[in-house]
């Protein structure tokens, strides 16, 4: 066959678990700003094609938002292929291999800790160089996009963007799950674009997409404080990040396939 099975990439998902454990710290740290970058670029190359639509918007949102997520798995097709440490992936590689006893808890919050700062500081400065000191987006319509892309996020309620957190969480570790099921870079490429184009056309929410979006709009001027970023988006998209890469993705493939060999 010219793919994994599913019980084949869970043994693949322990095996890359157990590599992301022996990688040192600094190499960690710098896949991780990589991987920051990457989806930040995905999120920028959204918002110039996505955001450049508003006509399109207003008559057809639907479309506008298919093609918003249709260029948008550039970010996680990067992340697989050239190689990189995303925190949001992270969340589910470990727990197969954690619920056997061959990872330790404290080997997978030290990882999950340094690829969440190197993935933020990725996305920064992506964010600061490239999407606001080259005026990208200083104009309409992209300017209001980006704004308007802000202040939606940071408007929910707690309980909101947490449910989309999972969600999201949901469709890109399964994004990854399917990626490591294919066993040549086209099949990588076309098993990572539906789940990553279906939720970002269905409006869930990924935190290190957000260390982009959310940032690139406060430097434009939107009417979004760093603190209303951090408290009312990113903690609780990254706690539903995490509950939908280890409970809905990396245990309940645990349960099926490897629960009897613990």
């Amino acid at each position: 066959m010219n793919y994994y099975n599913s019980k084949e990439i869970v043994s693949v998902v322990n095996k890359i678990a157990e590599a992301k454990t022996k990688t040192s710290a600094i190499n960690t740290f710098v896949l991780a700003i990589l991987a920051g970058g990457y989806i930040a670029m995905g999120g920028l190359l959204a918002v110039v094609v996505g955001g450049g639509l508003p006509g399109l918007e207003a008559s057809n949102p639907g479309i506008q938002k298919f093609l918003f997520g249709a260029v948008f798995p550039l970010g996680l097709i990067l992340v697989a292929i050239a190689g990189a440490d995303l925190f949001t992936g992270n969340t589910a590689y470990f727990i197969p291999s954690w619920f056997q006893g061959k990872t330790k808890f404290q080997s997978i919050l030290k990882n999950w800790s340094i690829v969440y700062l190197g993935n933020f500081i990725g996305s920064i400065i992506v964010a600061l160089c490239f999407a606001y000191l080259t005026d990208l987006f200083a104009k309409d319509p992209w300017l209001e996009s980006i704004r308007g892309i802000a202040e939606a996020k940071t408007a929910n309620p707690f309980y909101k963007s947490f449910l989309k957190g999972i969600a999201c969480n949901w469709m890109v570790a399964l994004a990854m799950w399917l990626s490591y099921g294919a066993k040549d870079i086209s099949g990588k490429i076309l098993g990572i674009w539906f789940p990553v184009m279906a939720f970002v056309a269905m409006g869930f929410e990924h935190s290190v997409a957000n260390m982009f979006f959310i940032p690139t709009a406060i430097f434009y001027g939107a009417d979004v404080t760093w603190t209303s970023f951090v408290v009312n988006n990113l903690i609780p998209v990254t706690l539903g990040n995490i509950v939908g890469g280890a409970l809905f993705v990396g245990a309940a493939y645990w349960f099926v396939y490897e629960r009897n060999n613990s």
